[in-house]
């Protein structure tokens, strides 16, 4: 069955340049187009797509009005077009505030040169979004109402760690929102430091890490190189970086680098966790949260051998399934719970 989209844009030509881009793929349909918000609304309530691509700046209705406005009729994912830039990164929060799944960046050329790349990028990102959609999409503004009130699945048994020295999260697709569930329930006297690793451009983890600072118990912060970690301080990985912990005069220490130029993430959590399964031995707890691909199970597998603590969030509450997916099928996780019991669970057990 192939995944039907509803393409949302103001211009005609951008319009017909993503019609063109998603034909490649024969798993996608779009269905219809629409030139505002307005437009989007009614054709998405009348239609019924998978997916939902939007652009923010349009006449009549905005992006961030539409998609406010679909999501309290249909639980539909919503992917946004943002530009690249500071003003860009705040519109693009305040879309994911609004419910939006994920974002690309609308220039093509922000993402490669290479239009077959695009294209495929697009597609790719789409299928995922789309096919777990259809049955698991969770809409970050009605969390607690929506998110069935299961317990948590215990793989391993383990003892409470109370020498946990760290918190460590990991994410990307449906990442902002996720971590703002989880991290409003940590206590502002949180006693260890935390250490977020968030696929996002450059140009979005300053805005973001202060949207999370203002929202939060915790004090929140992009992390910068040489920042000493402190109890109740959280650092989010700045985008187009990779972000390592480190030991320096007995003090946990960030060391921000470019990194290997072959990653395919920047920031990696793969990169993060794997610092930080060598400094650390038994004492650290991490944390997948939803996100498309694979990056950090192998960071989490040094991490579990390194004799600390891998939980994951669960399938039903994850808009893709593929981060935690990955930890889980590699027989490192301890706990999969649902995304309204994570950031309790973690206060309770530190």
């Amino acid at each position: 069955m192939r995944i039907k989209v509803l393409v949302v844009d103001d211009s005609g030509f951008f319009r017909r340049q993503i019609t063109k881009l998603l034909s490649t793929d024969k798993g996608l349909e779009v269905i219809d187009t629409a030139e505002n918000g307005k437009d989007a609304v009614e054709k998405a309530l009348r239609l019924e797509p998978d997916v939902i691509t939007m652009d923010i700046e349009m006449p009549v209705m905005d992006g961030i009005t539409a998609t406010r406005e679909i999501l309290r009729h249909r639980r539909i994912p919503i992917l946004m077009f943002s530009s690249l830039t500071t003003e860009g990164a705040q519109a693009t929060l305040n879309a994911m505030d609004a419910g939006a799944v994920d974002f690309i960046p609308k220039r093509f050329e922000d993402i490669s040169s290479n239009r077959d790349e695009v294209g495929k990028l697009l597609c790719n990102k789409i299928r995922e979004i789309g096919s777990h959609g259809r049955t698991r999409l969770l809409q970050a503004k009605v969390t607690a109402d929506v998110l069935p009130k299961s317990t948590s699945r215990v793989i391993a048994t383990s003892t409470l760690h109370s020498k946990f020295k760290l918190l460590a999260i990991g994410t990307s697709t449906g990442g902002p929102l996720a971590l703002q569930e989880v991290l409003k329930k940590l206590p502002k006297d949180f006693p260890l430091p935390i250490v977020l690793v968030q696929h996002m451009p450059s140009t979005f983890t300053p805005a973001f890490a202060k949207r999370l600072d203002q929202i939060c118990n915790i004090s929140v912060k992009e992390g910068a190189s040489g920042d000493v970690l402190k109890p109740g301080h959280a650092y989010l990985a700045p985008g187009g970086k990779q972000m390592e912990v480190v030991k320096h005069g007995g003090q946990l220490r960030l060391d921000i680098t470019d990194g290997a130029s072959d990653l395919t993430y920047k920031p990696s959590v793969d990169v993060t966790f794997s610092s930080i399964a060598k400094i650390l031995p038994n004492s650290v707890l991490a944390v997948m949260l939803t996100g498309m691909g694979a990056d950090g199970c192998e960071g989490a597998k040094k991490i579990k051998l390194s004799g600390s603590v891998i939980w994951a969030q669960d399938e039903a509450s994850s808009v893709v399934w593929g981060m935690p997916s990955a930890v889980v099928e590699a027989g490192v996780v301890e706990k999969i719970l649902p995304l309204n019991d994570i950031g309790n669970q973690i206060a309770r057990v530190v």
